[in-house]
């Protein structure tokens, strides 16, 4: 089991690193401005989902396998790239598409959880911050090291859903304060559109880190 000091630093390692800007951030941001808080927290819920299966990766292995082989990282990223300028496609579209702000229907409820769960599977960085980050906390002598991982594991992810489900309630009351104004849906879509250009350009400009020497490295961004 994990001691209480290591949990203790650990919990406060993954505040600092949600307080730190980042892709998951914008995600969660930009949806609970276009679609009010139920759209921020389907994508903290989607976010969340994404990190217990990248949690399962990293304790079983395969984590490790992925990024043994160097087009990996590539072929992610591109992946990536390309579903998040579909996403910018389906936000500017004026029929179809995302509905937003006043026009949300139940069902997207739904697709923003599948779209935060797959364009966080998809990150690349995200893959390998859990294969670096989570064994810093992890110590063979007090038992079984996949168990520590899981467990790491879920209570990042825990964490994280309550942290950008807060987000998205508070970014949710700007949207809601921007659907009384005229012009708000072509905002909102807009915005929305532009986060996910942002994303996709963030992830075709990424560097492939050299593995071997980010196990030993503290990361500076993950979630």
């Amino acid at each position: 089991m994990i001691s209480l000091a290591t949990l203790a630093l650990f919990l406060l390692a993954v505040l600092a690193l949600f307080l730190s800007p980042g892709p998951n951030m914008a995600f969660v941001l930009s949806h609970g401005v276009a679609h009010g808080p139920r759209g921020g927290f389907a994508a903290a819920l989607g976010i969340s989902s994404a990190d217990l299966v990248h949690t399962l990766f990293a304790a079983t292995g395969v984590t490790a396998l992925v990024a043994a082989w160097p087009p990996s990282f590539d072929l992610l990223r591109y992946a990536g790239a390309l579903y998040l300028l579909w996403l910018a496609v389906q936000a500017l579209r004026s029929s179809g598409g995302l509905p937003t702000g006043a026009h949300a229907q139940p069902s997207a409820f739904a697709r923003i959880v599948r779209m935060a769960f797959l364009n966080n599977l998809v990150n690349p960085k995200a893959l390998l911050f859990f294969m670096v980050f989570l064994p810093q906390f992890v110590d063979p002598a007090r038992g079984s090291v996949p168990l520590q991982l899981v467990q790491l594991g879920v209570m990042l992810s825990a964490a994280a859903l309550a942290f950008n489900t807060l987000l998205g309630a508070c970014s949710g009351q700007v949207g809601r304060w921007l659907q009384r104004r005229p012009g708000a849906e072509k905002f909102q879509r807009g915005l929305l559109a532009l986060v996910m250009v942002g994303l996709a350009i963030r992830l075709l400009l990424l560097d492939r880190p050299a593995v071997p020497s980010a196990l030993s490295a503290t990361p500076v961004q993950g979630n």
